[in-house]
């Protein structure tokens, strides 16, 4: 049996969402309903997909007020794992907020660290990038990526790879 796996989903703060406006003026985007459910709530109960999952930890700098709905107990329960909102003091960006909070996301010594963000879509195939990370034993990180036009890369995150899939040899991101 694998080691533990730990979940961290990436909720931003109440400066962003201006593609939500003027909802995200009142409530907070990560508490906004979305096929009956706080969206945030998606990305959460997808973790049930992750085997040996040990703690699901949600990062921002929204104030702890603003993400009460989500029922962070109701949701430890389904998961049968702590289900966590740690604030950050300040805006740090994606990987400040992981940095910040690294020795809380590594608690437990899990062997993978899931990354996800609370406001994508999608049908979460976690099993299956988890098992293309373990098919390539040398990788240090698995990306789950799609592919847009040039001209809708404004609208998601850049990663830029040759022509055959593989990332920038040097492990940098440029963008377009």
């Amino acid at each position: 049996m694998d080691a533990g796996a730990t979940a961290v989903i990436m909720v931003g703060g109440p400066t962003k969402g201006t593609r939500f406006r003027p909802l995200s003026m009142n409530r907070a985007k990560p508490i906004f309903p979305i096929a009956g459910l706080p969206m945030t709530a998606h990305p959460i109960l997808a973790c049930k997909k992750i085997p040996n999952l040990m703690q699901v930890l949600l990062i921002g700098f929204y104030k702890e007020k603003e993400m009460r709905s989500l029922d962070f107990a109701s949701l430890s329960r389904e998961l049968q794992v702590p289900v966590t909102y740690l604030e950050e003091d300040g805006a740090h960006g994606s990987a400040g907020g992981l940095y910040h909070f690294k020795e809380k996301i590594l608690t437990g010594n899990p062997a993978y660290v899931f990354v996800l963000n609370c406001d994508v879509c999608s049908e979460f195939p976690l099993e299956e990038l988890l098992g293309c990370h373990r098919a390539h034993p040398s990788a240090i990180i698995t990306v789950m990526a799609k592919t847009v036009p040039q001209d809708k890369t404004k609208e998601h995150g850049v990663v830029v790879a040759d022509p055959v899939g593989r990332p920038p040899r040097s492990g940098t991101f440029r963008s377009p």
